[in-house]
């Protein structure tokens, strides 16, 4: 950490990178590009074209010009070197929030079996340079715990559906960088748990009924069963998320960070429990 985080001469929003990303972080995450992606680019007798010799960046290149800059596909060049020095130009001038774009995007549409390989080292660098993101189940997010991220990564591989698309769900109200929506994402995480209970006891209800027939299925003990019958009063009462009342509520991300990891820790709890039992 440099002198002017630790002495607090740089404020918290700056130092952690809510809403910016400072020099640092955009060279590291170009950089990373440059080695995951725009280096496997094929060089053929000194020059390089979008062609059958670069099929996979051939194949990037359509995506990023047809779905993500929304831009005809005949304006794309023919020349790796045209492309390439378009995207610089624009990475390097563009807002902080369309910097995470790209990088999730390339991320989630580049034909290459490395992905996994990109995506780490992308969240050590945004780790590194103490950025509020992480990439979570490919997704930029705003979540910075690890020990949160696994249990959200955790739940979004193993849970069922359709406990898994509420939770992703979730997750994307939660990590959208223009125009979050943290009421409905608590209601997404609340559906995620009540589906999940529903599906166990074999019932349909809402969680408040559910909970007290699932102590009975795995065993769940009496503190989890109030403190979740309490999560779900929070959520329920007349000024709760659920009720329209609350649109005059502030909910913030902390609220709704909140629900999604205890909801994805509570899945991945009771679905090892159910697989203990079975």
């Amino acid at each position: 950490m440099r002198f002017s985080e630790r002495y607090g001469y740089k404020s918290a929003r700056e130092t952690i990178q809510i809403d910016s990303i400072d020099m640092e972080l955009r060279n590291s995450l170009w950089s990373l590009l440059k080695i995951h992606v725009w280096d496997r680019v094929y060089q053929y007798r000194g020059s390089s074209y979008l062609s059958d010799n670069n099929p996979q960046i051939k194949t990037l290149c359509e995506r990023l010009w047809f779905s993500h800059f929304k831009m005809p596909l005949d304006t794309l060049p023919d020349k790796w070197a045209d492309v390439s020095s378009w995207l610089r130009k624009h990475y390097f001038a563009c807002d902080w929030w369309a910097v995470y774009d790209l990088v999730e995007f390339i991320a989630n549409n580049f034909p290459y079996s490395g992905n996994k390989e990109f995506i780490k080292a992308c969240n050590a660098a945004l780790e590194k340079e103490v950025s509020a993101y992480r990439f979570v189940n490919g997704l930029m997010s705003r979540i910075t715990d690890e020990t949160e991220i696994a249990a959200i990564d955790r739940a979004l591989e193993s849970a069922r559906d359709p406990v898994r698309t509420h939770l992703r769900r979730a997750l994307e109200l939660l990590s959208d960088r223009l125009s979050p929506d943290y009421r409905n994402s608590i209601k997404e995480s609340i559906s995620a748990v009540e589906s999940l209970v529903a599906t166990i006891v074999g019932q349909k209800g809402t969680l408040g009924q559910l909970i007290k027939k699932l102590e009975d299925e795995i065993s769940l003990h009496s503190a989890l069963k109030s403190a979740f019958s309490n999560l779900y009063g929070y959520t329920s009462d007349e000024s709760g998320i659920r009720h329209a009342i609350m649109e005059s509520k502030d909910v913030v991300f902390e609220d709704a960070k909140f629900f999604l990891v205890v909801c994805s820790a509570f899945v991945n709890f009771v679905e090892s429990r159910v697989a203990a039992s079975g």
